[in-house]
Formats: C-alpha cells, sequence, structure tokens
C-alpha cells in the first residue's frame, strides 16, 4: 500500500476538478467530502470514485457549471434539479436545506434529480448528526449491479441507507451500507489489490457464486443484502427497490439512468437522491433524545462479546477510529489506485502530485 496525506490529496484532486472547469466553490465541496469519506476509512467512496468521474466527464454526463436551483418547495419539502452536477454540491444543499427545514417544522425532506454520484451517503446523514438532528440519505445509481432474489440479471443499484442521530456524551450513531451484500467499491478494492473475493458476494452470467474479481468487476453482478434467499437476500432487494422508490420515482429522475421514452440508456446520468431530517427537539423535551440515544449505545457496547478481543460496537465506530488513525498516519492506497489517479491526472494536464 501507499500512503498519503489528507493535504496532498486535497491538492491533487483539487488540481484535476479545477482542470475539468469545476468552479472553486464546487471543487472545495467535493474534494471536501471525498477526502472525509477516505479519513473515515470509506475506501471505495473517496478517492477511488476519480476514475469513474473522469470516465463520466469525457462522455460529457457531468456539467462543470451547472445551475443547481430549487424547483419545487414547501414548508417541509423541495426538490432540486442539479443540472447535471458532480453528485456532492447539489447533497450538501439538499441536506442543509432538510434541516433548515426541520429546525422549523419538525421534519425536512429534500430530493434532488439529474445528479451523478454523490460518495458516501453517511457524510450526508451524519451532517445533520452533527446539527443535532436526526438524518438519513439514499441514492440511486446510474447502472444496474444488484441481482433480485431468484434472479440472474441485475435490476437495481447498490442503492445505499445511511442513517445517523446525535447523542449527547457519545458521538452520533452512524449507519451507512449498502443494500448489496457489499458495494461494488469493494468489488474494486478487492480487484485492485488482486485477492479473490468471499463466496457470496457476487454472481457469474447463471447467477452462481462468484469469487474471481477481476471478473466480478467486468460483469457487475452483486447479489442483495443477505446473499442467498436462506440466508434473507429478499430483505436486502426489498430495501433497494424501496431506495430506488425514494429516490428515483419520488424526484422523477431516471430509473438506472435510462430515459423513460425509450428505455434506452440516456445521455446522461440524471441520478435522483433522497435526504431527511428530523428534530428530535421538537417532538420530545430539548435534550431527552440525546439522553436516551448515550443509554442506547451504552447498552449496546456493554452487551458481552462472544470473542473477548472483538467488543460489540456501534454503527459508525469503525469510522470514527480510522479518521483519528489516518489523519496522523495518511490515507493508504493501492499501486493500481496511485496509477489510475497518475493517469487522471496526466489526462486532465495537472501535475502527479501524490508521488512528491
Amino acid at each position: 500500500m501507499i500512503v498519503v496525506s489528507a493535504d496532498t490529496l486535497r491538492r491533487q484532486l483539487s488540481s484535476i476538478f479545477s482542470s475539468w472547469g469545476v468552479s472553486k466553490e464546487h471543487v472545495d465541496q467535493t474534494v471536501h467530502v471525498m477526502v472525509e469519506t477516505d479519513l473515515r476509512g470509506i475506501d471505495s467512496h473517496g478517492v477511488g470514485m476519480i476514475p469513474a468521474y473522469d470516465k463520466h466527464r469525457q462522455e460529457g454526463k457531468i456539467n462543470p457549471t451547472p445551475d443547481i436551483r430549487i424547483v419545487r418547495e414547501k414548508a417541509s419539502v423541495a426538490l432540486i434539479d442539479a443540472d447535471r452536477s458532480l453528485g456532492h454540491p447539489p447533497s450538501l444543499k439538499a441536506m442543509r436545506l432538510a434541516v433548515e427545514k426541520a429546525k422549523k417544522t419538525g421534519i425536512g425532506m429534500v430530493g434532488v434529480r439529474n445528479s451523478n454520484h454523490f460518495g458516501a451517503a453517511g457524510y450526508y446523514s451524519l451532517m445533520a448528526a452533527e446539527e443535532g438532528v436526526i438524518g438519513m440519505a439514499m441514492t440511486a445509481c446510474s447502472s444496474p449491479l444488484l441481482v433480485p432474489t431468484f434472479g440472474r440479471e441485475p435490476r437495481l443499484g447498490t442503492n445505499p441507507i445511511a442513517f445517523a442521530a446525535p447523542a449527547r456524551r457519545n458521538k452520533p450513531f452512524a449507519l451507512d451500507m449498502a443494500t448489496t451484500t457489499v458495494a461494488f467499491g469493494k468489488i474494486n478494492i478487492a480487484r485492485r489489490a488482486g485477492k479473490p473475493l468471499p463466496e457470496g458476494w457476487a454472481l457469474d452470467e447463471d447467477g452462481a457464486p462468484l469469487t474471481d474479481a477481476q471478473k466480478a468487476f467486468g460483469l457487475r453482478r452483486l447479489t442483495p443484502l443477505g446473499g442467498t434467499r436462506e440466508l434473507g437476500s429478499h430483505k436486502g432487494y426489498g430495501l433497494a427497490a424501496m431506495v430506488e422508490i425514494l429516490c428515483t420515482t419520488l424526484t422523477g429522475s431516471w430509473f438506472m439512468s435510462r430515459d423513460p421514452e425509450t428505455g434506452e440508456q440516456g445521455k446522461y446520468n440524471n441520478i435522483g437522491h433522497f435526504f431527511l431530517a428530523i428534530d428530535p427537539d421538537l417532538v420530545r423535551e430539548e435534550g431527552e433524545f440525546r439522553d436516551d440515544m448515550d443509554r442506547l449505545m451504552d447498552m449496546f457496547r456493554g452487551t458481552p462479546p462472544a470473542d473477548e478481543g472483538r467488543p460489540v460496537m456501534v454503527p459508525g465506530d469503525p469510522e470514527y477510529a480510522a479518521y483519528e488513525e489516518r489523519k496522523v498516519s495518511g490515507i493508504p492506497m493501492t499501486e493500481t489506485l496511485y496509477e489510475e489517479v497518475r493517469a487522471v491526472a496526466e489526462a486532465s494536464g495537472v501535475p502527479f502530485l501524490l508521488g512528491n
């Protein structure tokens, strides 16, 4: 593994996005989300996404100078059109608006349409928790990856669900999960590292388990959360469908980026996102929710472990630990990703800074 500092990674990503003609405001926002994601140990959704973003840019799917605007708005709800922006800036705008509405009315829901990949869903739900409110974030995807239970062809994306809730003594509860058994980025990480996949992550053309990471990366067929029907894959499939409804059907986005009139792959991605914020202090007396969250998380961590060397954790604990470590030691990258970033930098006409 090659280790780079967060500051160096910020400079590299900023130079790449700036060369694409992205505004400084949107560069700063996008880079911040990506690097924070890497610092939290979510390697599949930070700098690891830059080759895909570059591909979408070259295909004309990303608009570097978008007009991100609110197209519908009521007291507790709103809809934002991202105008084919990188997914991070409209998502930040959406969650901030959802939090603002929640603090006024108790609940805020903001949808985004006509967007692109927005990074890690958990970044946005945690934004809300850090403002003292409950946050949820979900997104649809631009290409099919999830094979429905009993199927052999993909029909949905990884369709993640992120949920965060504030406490008083503890850091926020922070769940961020794909509705596939693993995120597709984990397949890419295994491919870059030359490692086989655990059985149950991916399927071949006939719907049989596949462990070859390189082949799985090309076939793009992931199991729903649970892996098999016997282990509950129908639940992961159902959750993925729920996310699709909230992100795509509700916002008027394109299902799997397919033109609704022709059913063919559209010229643009038109991905939909969904953001929800709830102010617990408008539901209960001020502070009661946070106190009870502390009690709940303390109870989870106090569970007797099956293995004394592996204590019970609360969602968010691994990411908080990774953040503390990586802000000091740096962000690890495989040699494959390192070279992929070099190629993007060269194609963008900017210096490769990670080797400095």
